[in-house]
């Protein structure tokens, strides 16, 4: 790289944000951190602050701003800052260069879109930006000129196997399907009955990742994947019906694209999140992750199998949202965000979830998202419906429309 990159990294002290931290460690020739934010973590983000002396950090929370300003040292030059705006701000800094979107849910969509907007260059590990979106984020990307490179590791797999330009835009040249592969989750062999009963310690035990507790229960009920799969159609300009999903439980392949000649070609690794984020950071050249090299001996066997939609049903709800289109992809991901948050607090089952979603979707007006206030009123309301089939448990199916 001929000149040091100035990095945002919104959300640094989840597992994305930490481990992006951790390449540029080791890459310390290459990169400044110019910026980082999280939500109320205090503790964690003053080691970081302290670390890497980023000009600003921001904290969702006024509090907690607060509290990591008084102690930070004296004559520190970091500059702490809360809220939105501050966010925004960050992002849209004539000096930055790259943009880590790993802010977890919706809330990450604003300054996400702002970086867009911006023409930043954009790590893409905030799927809810697409979800919520994509229409209104893929038009900020082509208008600016942003480069926009996915971190999910699935998308990442995808995006170096497919063909690519020196702007970063895929193609589709010879393509006749993408492979979206899962781990299946910790519930990949238990009866509907079992997965019904999950407790928050069973649902949050993924078997290959390490991950925060929200996405960890969307791996569990597959909701994850529906969002990926979701999240895919807008990255790469495919349909629905042009995506399979593969249940791979090693997560050793992450993704694989089929081509016309009979070709298909896989992206492999050890399950670590460093090696797409090194990936994106350096693209199009490559920088040591810090990741052991693969061991295929060691692996010794790589299997497959169709994922069970009968019992798994977010990953149904999520194909039929894209269906439906408009914002009932984004009704999906915010009564997904309010059941999930409702689950790991107690108050309802993991069997519940898929119907609070159901619910909402099939009670909201579906409409075209025509700028983010659409959205954000679709995610408003969803998350209304969510709470009153939470509230009053009138779970029942029904169909999705759209006005």
């Amino acid at each position: 790289m001929s000149q040091r990159q100035q990095v945002v990294v919104l959300g640094s002290t989840g597992s994305i944000g930490a481990s992006t931290l951790d390449v540029i460690r080791r890459q310390r020739d290459g990169f400044d951190v110019f910026a980082l934010s999280a939500s109320t973590s205090v503790s964690v983000l003053l080691a970081q602050c302290l670390e890497f002396q980023p000009r600003y950090a921001v904290m969702a929370d006024e509090n907690a701003a607060q509290s990591l300003s008084d102690q930070l040292p004296s004559g520190c030059a970091t500059e702490v800052l809360h809220g939105a705006n501050a966010l925004e701000h960050i992002v849209t800094d004539e000096q930055v260069d790259v943009v880590m979107a790993a802010i977890v849910g919706s809330a990450g969509l604003p300054a996400t879109l702002a970086a867009a907007r911006a023409g930043k260059k954009i790590l893409l590990a905030n799927k809810e930006a697409l979800v919520m979106a994509g229409h209104l984020f893929m038009d900020a990307v082509r208008d600016s000129g942003a480069v926009l490179l996915p971190i999910d590791s699935e998308h990442n797999a995808i995006f170096q196997c497919l063909p690519v330009n020196e702007h970063a835009k895929t193609g589709l040249d010879g393509v006749t399907g993408i492979l979206l592969t899962a781990s299946g989750g910790p519930f990949r062999t238990w009866t509907s009955s079992e997965i019904a009963a999950a407790t928050v310690e069973q649902a949050c035990a993924h078997p290959n990742w390490s991950m925060g507790r929200k996405i960890s229960v969307d791996s569990a009920s597959l909701m994850n994947k529906g969002l990926e799969l979701i999240e895919a159609c807008w990255l790469f300009n495919v349909s629905q019906e042009q995506i399979d999903v593969v249940v791979h439980p090693q997560s050793i392949v992450h993704s694989l694209v089929q081509y016309a000649d009979g070709s298909v070609l896989a992206q492999l690794g050890n399950p670590d999140m460093r090696t797409p984020i090194a990936y994106g950071l350096g693209w199009p050249d490559r920088l040591d992750s810090g990741v052991a090299p693969l061991d295929l001996v060691a692996i010794g066997q790589l299997s497959f199998e169709a994922p069970d939609e009968g019992r798994f049903p977010c990953l149904r709800l999520a194909r039929e949202a894209v269906a439906v289109g408009g914002t009932a992809m984004a009704v999906c991901n915010a009564a997904n965000e309010v059941a999930v948050a409702a689950f790991l607090d107690g108050t309802i089952g993991f069997g519940d979830i898929p119907g609070v979603i159901e619910s909402a979707l099939g009670r909201a007006s579906i409409v075209e998202p025509r700028n983010l206030a659409v959205v954000e009123e679709a995610d408003a309301v969803a998350r209304e419906l969510a709470t009153e089939s939470i509230d009053n448990l009138s779970l029942a199916p029904v169909e999705l429309r759209r006005r």
